[in-house]
Order: structure tokens, then sequence, then C-alpha cells
């Protein structure tokens, strides 16, 4: 029985960190993984991590489509509404926000499977704010996004809707491709 105790105790931090156990393992090796990995479960266990309510949920998806229908014209404001958006639900959940590696360390204690669209959204963030970034990268940075926070919202996600696409175009944008496509008449 205690031969099996180090594959028991393997498998159930990569049931729980998922992709974040390979990472660690790959970074650290196994038993230095191991013991980080334990020490961020007892790290995040002392913080005051909480479910949100339905109405706060409602008012975070709301801002959530805000973005989505900002991306149209505006899409390196659209992934900086999100990213501040993200940190906003983080801190409601009681996730500190202060330092990024901190945070997506705490994040991978029950939400491991989704860090990696937290990093990869951070790094297109960062890109944002150089201004060395394209549409089509604002655009996945959106989908992280998306994925991350669809992901604390949990079971109230379904106040978002289901594509993790940004929205479809607002009124002022269909009005102005239709003008831009309207033929001219001489």
């Amino acid at each position: 029985m205690w031969r099996n105790a180090p594959a028991r105790r393997r498998e159930k931090l990569r049931a729980r960190f998922g992709p974040e156990y390979d990472l660690a393992v790959q970074q650290y090796g196994v038993a230095r993984a191991q013991r980080m990995l334990e020490e961020r479960e007892r790290r995040v266990e002392k913080l005051p991590i909480r479910s949100l309510s339905p109405s706060e949920c409602a008012t975070f998806a709301q801002s959530w489509r805000q973005r989505q229908e900002q991306f149209v014209d505006t899409p390196s404001a659209a992934v900086s509404g999100a990213h501040e958006l993200v940190q906003r639900v983080m801190l409601a959940r009681g996730y500190p926000v202060e330092d990024f590696e901190q945070s997506v360390a705490d994040l991978s204690v029950a939400h491991g499977s989704i860090v990696n669209h937290y990093r990869a959204a951070h790094e297109l963030e960062q890109a944002n704010r150089s201004g060395k970034i394209n549409t089509e990268e604002l655009r996945q940075a959106m989908v992280h996004y998306r994925a991350l926070f669809d992901e604390l919202l949990g079971a109230h996600a379904s106040t978002t809707s289901a594509a993790p696409e940004p929205a479809p175009r607002s009124e002022r944008a269909r009005q102005r491709l239709h003008a831009e496509h309207r033929p001219q008449h001489p």
C-alpha cells in the first residue's frame, strides 16, 4: 500500500492541476514540482475564494458583452478592457491580482486546465500595450480572456453567450460597412 502512495499522490496532483502539473514537472522535475504544487494548494486554502452570486455574474456578463461590442471599433481598447474585467472578476472571487505569476499559480489550483489561456492572453496584452500586435492577435487575446472569464464565472457562465468570439458587428459598424459597399451612382 505504501508503495502505491507516490503514484496516488502524482495522480491526485495531475488530476487537480491538469496541464499545469506536466508543465511544472517539465520545469522542475517530479519531486520539486509536486512540493511546489502542494504548496500552492496550501496557499490557496488560506485565500477567501468564493463563488459569484447570480447578480454579480449577470453584471460581469453584461460588461463582457460590452467588451465584445467594443472590439469591432477599437480592438486594442477592447482587449485592455477584457484584461481589466478578468482582473475584476478574479478580485471578486477572492484571488489577488497584484503579481501575475502568483495569480497564475493561485488560479492553477482550481482552474489548472485554463491557466494557459491566462498566460497567452497576458502575453498578448503586454504586446498590445506596446503597440506590437495585429488585429488577429487581438482577437486571439479576446478568445483567451473569454475562456478564463467563463471559467471564473463558473456555473453562471451560461449568462454569457456560448461563442468565444467577439460579438457580431454593432449597429454603427453594420451601417458603416453597408455605406462603404453601397453602389456609387454618377
